[in-house]
């Protein structure tokens, strides 16, 4: 079958607008389309992959798996599965895992918990959900209404109810609506898709202080933030507050689909027998590569390399912006990075997406006013200095189109 990018219009349901290359092989932090052009990935799948494309090892434990067994259920359990909670538990502040498929599963287990457990603890009264405006945390209609963005929950109903929005770092607005009723607070220890948005040290531990005081469980989203993304671990590691849930996807499956919701003991009581559950979740498959990543991720070297990484995209970002002066500032830690545009090139960041396209770099969007790169976490120097002589290019093509 000869595939085309117009195929796409003729077959699939219309929510995405996807680039018009078709990418078909991929090694390392560079991507081959159908035509054999070659392209420098500063995108990551949206920072889903942390190791690259085809890295060796994720590759082998694929196929080491995927000629052992696929899948079971959870009738059964399955050795990698238990390996890979084993080595989550020992490596964070939680006890017990949940697996799922997705950060949207992993974040309405979440939520669910959460609930759940404030029933149980306290009763029907203590509800409330506490999240914040720009937030990102799927597209479940419970998780989406979580969401800070109304855009992204009008239009398909009555929403969920008992959740509460107030403006990210601002603990004053925080503190005067959370209560004895609220049961929990989801927040993204790193702002992602609501513009690369890093938390004021004073402001997160402010979260979990007033958390602790009204008996309300913290959950961190860790879905992007997570698994190397920072240089830490999971964020929470560098900013010295502690959640009571977690939920981790994206590069913990290194481009597999797996996602990871993670407690302590005690609340992870309240999801009991037949309360919660997932076909796919924890099959053997998906959690033979996450470990394989989750073992290369949590390495010093990798995690060291990180900040190392960091410094010379935001060196490269310098450069060009002293050239071209389009951006106001850099925003975000480790290898989550969005360039945010200053006032002249407002509402204009795919734009420069589309350039970037034009340049044979793969790059995102954080809004419309952030230019966001999510690479590799082991991606080469070398690509980094490639990527970023693309990037001052097509920065070149919109300031002089």
């Amino acid at each position: 079958m000869n595939v085309t990018r117009e195929m796409f219009n003729e077959v699939m349901v219309p929510n995405y607008n996807p680039a018009a290359f078709i990418p078909v092989r991929g090694e390392g932090s560079r991507v081959w389309d159908q035509k054999g052009d070659e392209y420098i990935d500063f995108a990551g799948g949206i920072a889903v992959n942390g190791l690259g494309h085809c890295h060796p090892k994720l590759v082998a434990a694929l196929t080491e798996q995927g000629n052992k067994l696929w899948h079971l259920s959870n009738v059964f359990t399955n050795e990698p599965a238990l390996r890979l909670a084993t080595k989550l538990v020992n490596a964070t502040f939680a006890e017990r895992v949940y697996f799922c498929n997705s950060g949207a599963e992993a974040n309405e287990a979440a939520l669910k918990l959460a609930r759940r457990w404030a029933l149980e603890h306290f009763g029907e009264d203590k509800n409330q959900i506490i999240a914040f405006k720009q937030g990102f945390h799927g597209r479940t209609f419970f998780t989406v209404t979580v969401g800070g963005q109304a855009a992204y929950s009008d239009g398909f109903g009555p929403k969920p109810g008992g959740i509460e929005h107030v403006t990210y770092n601002d603990l004053a607005e925080f503190k005067a609506l959370i209560s004895d009723t609220t049961c929990a607070v989801m927040v993204e220890p790193l702002q992602g898709e609501g513009g690369i948005i890093s938390p004021d040290p004073e402001f997160i531990k402010g979260v979990r202080e007033l958390c602790t005081q009204h008996n309300a469980l913290l959950i961190f989203d860790e879905v992007q933030s997570g698994m190397g993304r920072t240089g830490d671990l999971y964020a929470y590691m560098g900013l010295g507050v502690t959640p009571d849930i977690l939920t981790s996807a994206k590069a913990l499956g290194g481009g597999f689909p797996i996602g990871a919701m993670l407690t302590t003991t005690a609340i992870a009581e309240s999801l009991k027998v037949g309360t919660h559950g997932s076909t796919y979740g924890g099959n053997p498959l998906a959690c033979a590569v996450a470990e394989a990543a989750f073992d290369v991720i949590n390495s010093p070297e990798v995690l060291a390399g990180v900040a190392r990484k960091e410094q010379l995209i935001r060196d490269g970002f310098a450069a060009i912006n002293a050239k071209y002066n389009v951006f106001s500032e850099v925003r975000g830690k480790g290898l989550l990075l969005g360039g945010a545009l200053n006032e002249k090139y407002q509402g204009r960041s795919r734009d420069f997406l589309v350039a970037a396209t034009e340049q044979k770099l793969m790059c995102l969007v954080a809004g419309a006013n952030v230019v966001r790169f999510a690479p590799s976490l082991v991606i080469p120097d070398a690509d980094i200095q490639e990527g970023l002589l693309r990037f001052e290019k097509a920065v070149a093509a919109v300031v002089n189109s």
